[in-house]
């Protein structure tokens, strides 16, 4: 998954760094997220999905932690862009979330991101606000925008 992270999602939009990759995984280890994975021989795609109070801290502005999910990093390989993987796995992670007892299932994009704002759309997430975001984004507006798709 890192090796496919890396190699794929690194763009203008998105705020990758070494730590907060390993910081996913370790709460994939500790059962705070779950991976959704698309794969056949080998990875294409992932999501991950945090759970819960290991939601970011910012998100307890519009809920409570323990009734919602996070989705961290929608990656699918460049060979299959565009083809709906992406949406797919939103879609299955909403699932899961549900299945889960999770009230709601937040997202959020670099505001000028076109590609994922139609995945987001497609899935049926709703725009809950667009907040300046210096610290994590560092080109374009600055901006990121949160969504939320509730249950």
């Amino acid at each position: 998954m890192k090796t496919l992270l890396f190699n794929e999602g690194p763009s203008e939009w998105n705020y990758l760094t070494e730590d907060s990759v390993n910081e996913q995984i370790e709460l994939i280890r500790d059962g705070k997220a779950l991976a959704v994975v698309a794969e056949d021989d080998d990875i294409f795609g992932f999501a991950v999905l945090i759970l819960g109070h290991a939601c970011p801290r910012k998100l307890s502005k519009y809920q409570s932690l323990d009734k919602i999910a996070y989705i961290k990093d929608v990656v699918v390989g460049k060979k299959l862009a565009g083809q709906g993987v992406g949406t797919k796995l939103l879609l299955e992670c909403l699932s899961i979330a549900k299945d889960k007892n999770f009230d709601d299932v937040y997202i959020e994009r670099h505001e000028e991101n076109l590609a994922s704002a139609g995945m987001m759309k497609k899935a049926g997430f709703e725009l809950v606000e667009t907040i300046y975001d210096p610290a994590k984004r560092f080109s374009g507006s600055r901006n990121t925008s949160i969504h939320v798709m509730r249950h």
